[in-house]
């Protein structure tokens, strides 16, 4: 029995640990959603609080304590420019684990921790891949059509693709 034992062991070892709840909160306040494990969230949730309260004091004593935690320099600009200020007027609950089904390999639950708020980054994103990926097909659909048109040009021989290159030669 663990009774009055404080945190999560999460089958490594302390420096194994750290370093994993070190790369987890630097990954969530660069991408403000992360999906991993039940406990693992459960552990990262007080460790970003923490953070977060650091980049609500803004001073630099803050800072260089976040700085010494986070990983890099990027995630510690994050959360003092914008992370910080925007839980300004909120006293705690900065972040929200959802559950999110269970791992296919050994039947682990997955959940998703993010910021609370981050709801409509998240549709940004969304909406900008969904275009990245629709520019991208009409590029591909494009140079598709140039390459039939040129085909016929040169007289009906179609062009070979990549993989078929491989294939004639043997």
């Amino acid at each position: 029995m663990r009774h009055k034992i404080a945190g999560f062991k999460l089958g490594r070892t302390t420096s194994h640990r750290r370093s994993l709840l070190r790369n987890m909160a630097t990954s969530l306040i660069i991408e403000e959603r992360i999906e991993t494990t039940v406990p693992k969230a459960k552990a990262l949730r007080p460790i970003v609080e923490k953070m977060i309260t650091l980049g609500k004091k803004g001073d630099l004593a803050a800072r260089r304590q976040a700085h010494s935690y986070l990983m890099t320099s990027a995630a510690v600009d994050k959360l003092f420019d914008t992370i910080g200020p925007r839980f300004g007027d909120r006293d705690g609950g900065f972040t929200r684990i959802t559950r999110a089904g269970w791992q296919k390999g050994d039947g682990a639950e997955k959940a998703f921790i993010e910021f609370i708020g981050s709801e409509k980054l998240v549709e940004e994103k969304k909406t900008k891949r969904a275009e990245a990926r629709a520019k991208r097909a009409a590029e591909t659909k494009k140079a598709m059509e140039e390459a039939e048109a040129q085909a016929q040009q040169d007289g009906g021989v179609e062009p070979v693709a990549e993989g078929d290159k491989d294939d004639k030669k043997e």
